[in-house]
């Protein structure tokens, strides 16, 4: 088996949860299991082939658990793993520094911010 070799530590955990998707789907699971369809909705700009291909990877990763009850018809749920749950500190800083972003840019985050259980909009 050939080793991976770094430069940083930062691409290893850029290579687990990098891209455009998997760090919401992270965040949205830090508020409970989800269902495929569940993420579908609260994440509209994400395709279904995308949605899966990225919960395969973290799954994979040992970042999420996938629950799959024995029952018709099919029910699947999402969770975060214990180890998964590690990267809660992670994904709370990026959300902090996305929204003093947010507010340095563009003033008024209620402006460009969904309403949704992940912003804090009061």
């Amino acid at each position: 088996m050939l080793k991976k070799k770094y430069n940083i530590s930062v691409e290893a955990t850029l290579e687990v949860i990098g891209g455009k998707w998997k760090c919401v789907i992270l965040c949205h699971l830090t508020h409970g299991k989800k269902r495929t369809s569940d993420l579908k909705r609260i994440m509209p700009g994400i395709t279904q082939k995308m949605l899966t291909q990225q919960l395969r990877e973290l799954e994979q990763d040992g970042i999420v658990n996938r629950i799959s009850y024995n029952q018709v018809p099919p029910k699947v749920e999402y969770e975060l793993s214990p180890y998964g749950w590690s990267l809660k500190s992670i994904l709370d800083s990026l959300c902090n520094w996305g929204e003093c972003h947010i507010v340095m840019k563009y003033g008024d985050k209620s402006a460009v911010l969904e309403d949704n259980i992940l912003n804090n909009l009061d």
